[in-house]
């Protein structure tokens, strides 16, 4: 026996505030995943961390099971500390992968209120685009229609730990009402989506300063993005660019925005993609 789970990371969030007192996000799944592979063929944990390792203890008594019978194995290609959901991934991927080898498969919802029990999460794990209360694990919304905007990752540098900052730096979130994607045409979905979350990267940078947020706003548009979004809890900023535009265009005008900003690391080149439990 042996079951695989892919659970996407994210390039920090596309909105993230407080409305009428209620914090919420919007995911921004990307084409980044944790993969935890559950196995008959090999014994303990490899690879799981603190956080991991709770929410196998947490999917146990959930489930009523005192001991896990199988080999669990995690890896990632996320960045810890940078705003790229890479925890919230690992507990989702560990809470899926431990379920459907106990032959009960977890929904989001449930892997939702189990991960919010050790850290507020990012629900990458649910499918589109989530809105969400990331501390008591309630959906707002969810979108499947949504363009797959490119994203060009940047880093500005050093780590942040999660559950330390939030403790602090909740109570300055911004205010501002969540966003509603109401376009049918792509480009003007395309815009709203984009200026939401540059307004969001601006309103958060009270909170969590990033380096050269106005400078990699006005380079980025003049190379043909449509805006910029942050880690509202880590240290990423993501560079948007439209679904149609050339690979080869947004290499060259990323390359670009990194020499004129030195204090920029160019991580990877991705996209939005459908958030999701994806099982093999």
């Amino acid at each position: 026996m042996e079951i695989r789970v892919y659970v996407p990371g994210s390039c920090g969030e596309l909105v993230q505030g407080i409305y009428k007192g209620e914090p919420y996000l919007v995911t921004c799944p990307i084409e980044i995943y944790t993969e935890v592979a559950v196995s008959d063929s090999f014994k303990g944990h490899k690879g799981l961390g603190e956080k991991s390792l709770r929410a196998l203890e947490l999917v146990l008594n959930y489930l009523g099971i005192k001991k896990f019978p199988y080999g669990i194995r995690l890896t990632s290609m996320l960045p810890h500390g940078k705003g790229m959901a890479s925890s919230s991934a690992d507990i989702a991927a560990v809470c899926a992968g431990a379920s459907a080898a106990l032959g009960r498969k977890l929904t989001s919802g449930e892997i939702f209120k189990i991960a919010v029990a050790i850290e507020p999460t990012d629900p990458v794990f649910f499918s589109g685009l989530i809105c969400a209360n990331q501390f008591e694990g309630r959906v707002y919304n969810q979108y499947h229609n949504f363009p797959r905007l490119r994203i060009s990752v940047f880093d500005t540098g050093g780590k942040v730990d999660t559950i330390s900052f939030h403790q602090c730096a909740r109570q300055v979130e911004a205010d501002m009402p969540p966003p509603v994607f109401v376009s049918k045409s792509l480009p003007e979905m395309e815009r709203q989506l984009a200026d939401a979350a540059t307004a969001s990267a601006f309103a958060n940078d009270a909170k969590l300063h990033k380096p050269c947020l106005k400078e990699l706003v006005e380079l980025s548009r003049q190379k043909g993005a449509l805006g910029v979004n942050a880690a509202h809890s880590g240290t990423v900023l993501g560079v948007l660019w439209p679904e149609a535009m050339k690979i080869e265009m947004i290499n060259n005008a990323s390359a670009y925005i990194e020499s004129r900003l030195p204090q920029l690391k160019l991580l990877c080149q991705t996209k939005l993609t459908c958030g999701g439990v994806f099982y093999k």
